[in-house]
């Protein structure tokens, strides 16, 4: 862990869904409806999620992500012999009133406090992120809620990036981002973020050319890490 790497940190920049939000919180929501795969079902949903993100940004086929987790999830629910279109559209409710990690309200009132500026830069559609943010109560913290519809294109793109950076005023190598997905900290690592990867799920690294400055298991860790 480079924690020199967080000295003069004005703004600290959050990944939403896997690091604010549990995005297994929506299957856990409706898992005795669900069965004995409720996990498998909840795991492919994100798998697929994700590489729908990736295979639109390379193919040059956007559109938000509202419509790429119900595609995720239509994926997932096929795969497991699920056709109840009633439990689909309460999948897809559930994902706009995920559970916060137990630590974030603390940590964002911590940051806070001690003057940084906070901000969400997601892959989420507007309407996906306002209504988690609503729904958690993390709003008042914040002082941007940033969506990659700004430029059409998803994470790790460096665009996305700079969206942040423009719209906090803030240098890139003043900003501490955080996510607990690998490729996403990797990504703001090649950008020039200063990058906590929170790595919630004890996932190995990935071998690329950049990589997290450190390594954190929860978002408690963040406040020693810049000094608090």
């Amino acid at each position: 862990m480079n924690n020199s790497a967080f000295s003069n940190i004005e703004a600290c920049v959050f990944d939403a869904y896997g690091t604010l939000f549990d995005v297994h919180s929506a299957v856990d929501k409706y898992r005795e409806q669900i069965g004995e795969q409720a996990d498998d079902v909840s795991n492919l949903w994100r798998t697929k999620q994700l590489q729908y993100t990736w295979l639109r940004s390379m193919m040059k086929k956007h559109v938000d992500f509202w419509q790429v987790t119900g595609q995720a999830l239509d994926f997932a629910l096929e795969t497991y012999s699920s056709d109840d279109p009633n439990l689909r559209q309460s999948l897809m409710d559930a994902y706009l009133q995920l559970d916060c990690y137990p630590e974030v309200h603390d940590i964002l009132i911590k940051l806070k406090d001690n003057g940084m500026k906070l901000a969400i830069l997601s892959n989420g559609a507007p309407n996906m992120l306002q209504a988690a943010v609503d729904n958690s109560g993390i709003g008042k913290y914040l002082d941007a809620n940033i969506s990659v519809e700004d430029v059409g294109i998803f994470k790790p793109d460096p665009s996305v990036y700079q969206l942040a950076v423009d719209q906090l005023d803030v240098s890139a190598e003043r900003v501490s981002f955080q996510s607990s997905n690998s490729w996403d900290a990797v990504g703001a690592a090649s950008f020039g973020f200063r990058v906590a990867w929170v790595n919630r799920f004890g996932q190995r690294r990935e071998r690329l050319d950049s990589e997290p400055h450190a390594e954190l298991k929860t978002l408690s860790e963040l406040p020693p890490l810049l000094g608090f």
